[in-house]
């Protein structure tokens, strides 16, 4: 299996020598509202992301409607309902995507999508989308990553719970269909997750072992953890986001405001350039302490800790040469704050 480093969503490139990607994720955050839809493309835009994502799926083609034990969620978030009516609500109608696509390529904005079957797949397709990704839940869908990986697009894969084996088996799978760019996303599926439960450091990890762009998909609560993780590697950094936290969907309580979205882009910027590269000095700074003459000092007189010591600023001897004119006699007079050189310095 041979992946690229590197990978191209239409005109930007993504992978580790390159500016952070940051996608946006709309997910159920539109509230069944097309206008609010396309208010947040243009937020995503004015907040600094790169590419909107929605979520290509119905509530049929994601679960069975039907009201039993086995369908009912009992834990999490999102308890206390039918998968069906949980998805049905926070499902983007397949008729606003060309819409949404086509506003946000009039603003410059990349737009792509999560399919969760054979025939999300099939619809994007017909719009020609640049680029899928795969959310955590469907990296054992193997015949539905089988079926990505024929569109010859880029793919984007959420780790979520996967373990390292299974994360491998997606990877094969996509690649045995002719995938080569291929990007993974660290994530920790839980809603919000706390930072504890990130693990940063497998970044790092996880380029190495698969050889390919890594980045972070984030669901915590504010910034700082996906500013952290440039300083790990990430590549790739997406979080859901929401015009305002007030607006009750699904996915609203650990989604980012526009305001805390820019904050992110812009630390993200920052983190992106202190990183810099491996880099010492290849000659010393000009030293900004030295011994200095603390106490008038006659000629002959010993030097001792009582009428010198190491001070600011610099221009004297060095403190380390301090345990050499301890001591020793001076040979001339020297005057309170004059710095201490070596020829004003005897032997014992």
């Amino acid at each position: 299996m041979k992946l690229k480093k590197n990978l191209k969503i239409e005109n930007k490139v993504l992978g580790e020598d390159s500016p952070v990607y940051i996608i946006a994720e709309m997910s159920a955050n539109h509230g069944n509202d097309l206008q609010r839809a396309l208010d947040i493309v243009h937020a995503a835009k004015e907040s600094g992301a790169d590419a909107i994502k929605l979520q290509t799926y119905t509530a049929d083609t994601l679960t069975l409607n039907h009201k039993s034990d086995f369908f009912f969620i009992k834990d999490g978030p999102w308890k206390n309902q039918y998968m069906y009516d949980l998805y049905k609500d926070a499902s983007t109608p397949w008729e606003w995507h060309e819409i949404l696509q086509i506003e946000a390529k009039k603003i410059g904005l990349t737009l792509f999508s999560s399919p969760f079957d054979s025939t999300s797949v099939d619809f994007l397709e017909e719009l020609n989308i640049p680029a899928y990704k795969i959310a955590s839940p469907e990296i054992i869908d193997l015949p539905l990553i089988r079926k990505v990986a024929q569109t010859e697009k880029p793919i984007i894969i959420s780790t979520g719970g996967a373990t390292l084996a299974q994360i491998n088996e997606a990877l094969i799978t996509a690649a045995s269909e002719g995938a080569t760019e291929i990007a993974l996303l660290k994530c920790t599926s839980t809603y919000p997750a706390p930072a504890n439960s990130i693990n940063l450091k497998t970044i790092p990890h996880m380029r190495k072992a698969f050889g390919c762009t890594v980045g972070l998909s984030d669901h915590t609560m504010g910034i700082g953890v996906p500013i952290a993780s440039v300083a790990f590697g990430t590549s790739i950094i997406e979080k859901h986001f929401i015009l305002n936290r007030e607006d009750k969907t699904a996915d609203s309580f650990f989604s980012a405001t526009p305001d805390e979205f820019s904050e992110m882009v812009k630390g993200i910027k920052v983190a992106s350039e202190a990183i810099g590269e491996v880099s010492y000095p290849l000659s010393p700074k000009k030293p900004e302490k030295s011994i200095i003459v603390i106490k008038d000092i006659r000629q002959g007189e010993l030097l001792n800790d009582k009428n010198i010591k190491i001070l600011r600023p610099g221009g004297g001897l060095e403190p380390k040469e301090i345990d050499k004119i301890l001591n020793h006699r001076a040979l001339i007079d020297i005057k309170k704050g004059t710095p201490v050189k070596w020829d004003m310095v005897g032997n014992l």
